[in-house]
């Protein structure tokens, strides 16, 4: 059982070091994620710093930066589902099934490139927040990287799942667009909870139970931005949202690889 588990966890870590090789291809791709997380927290900053009323947010740049850190790793893990769905349509998926590793160790090493790839391109983003907000404490650090780590393995996952619900490109691109809109506007990243039940209505859980907005209070906690949040709610939300976008990642990649 043990040598079992031993090539799995071998065979897994190969294929995400495939990904992780051709995440540092596309370099201008990510000079320009990089350019563009930093103007949303250098422009939102400036702009609605002086707009927002204080009382509800005092700082706005010490607000959106956990926001940022949480786009910074939600964009990163997302970015393997383009290729797997490129990788369909081209048809390649007939030379991944031909190598000499297990289907499920090839699943488990393209959610575990998407992880990598979002804690490596965050890593950048977690210095300017030290820089800004200050250095958690090692019990808010470990706080931190299990967040991180449960929304990257959430987004490379539901990247995943995407990209492999249908073959048509336009109706992957329209639901990819979908889900980036949804996790992007419809959280806490850029506007207090306050706001959003007051704009939402009677639509405001879909941000209060989005993995965004369980990172981003737990990214502002361990920042020392709020004193308080429910650690158990969302920690436990975000394992749930991790645990059933991988099955779903797992079952629809699967359902592809042997079509």
């Amino acid at each position: 059982m043990s040598v079992r588990i031993s090539g799995f966890i071998r065979e897994a870590y190969v294929v995400s070091l495939r990904d992780l090789r051709r995440f540092w291809q596309n370099i201008y791709w990510l000079a320009g994620q990089v350019a563009m997380n930093i103007a949303d927290l250098v422009i939102f900053g400036l702009i609605f710093r002086g707009l927002v009323n204080p009382q509800l947010i005092p700082d706005y740049i010490r607000f959106i930066t956990p926001g940022v850190l949480c786009l910074s790793i939600f964009i990163s893990a997302f970015t393997i589902g383009r290729e797997v769905g490129v990788e369909l349509r081209r048809e390649v998926t007939h030379y991944l099934v031909s190598l000499p590793i297990s289907r499920s160790a090839l699943v488990a090493g393209r959610i575990l490139g998407g992880v990598l790839r979002g804690f490596i391109y965050q890593s950048g983003f977690i210095i300017l927040a030290v820089l800004i907000m200050g250095s958690p404490t090692t019990e808010k650090w470990v706080l931190t990287i299990t967040a991180s780590t449960l929304l990257a393995a959430t987004m490379s996952s539901l990247s995943i799942t995407v990209s492999t619900v249908t073959r048509d490109f336009n109706l992957q691109a329209a639901i990819r667009s979908l889900v980036y809109f949804m996790f992007f506007f419809v959280s806490n990243v850029f506007y207090p909870e306050k706001a959003l039940q007051a704009r939402l209505g009677s639509a405001a859980p879909i941000a209060y139970y989005s993995p965004v907005s369980m990172t981003v209070s737990i990214y502002r906690y361990c920042f020392g931005y709020l004193q308080s949040v429910d650690l158990f709610f969302n920690l436990t939300g975000l394992t749930a949202w991790c645990l059933i976008s991988i099955l779903l990642a797992y079952r629809l990649y699967i359902r592809n690889l042997t079509r």
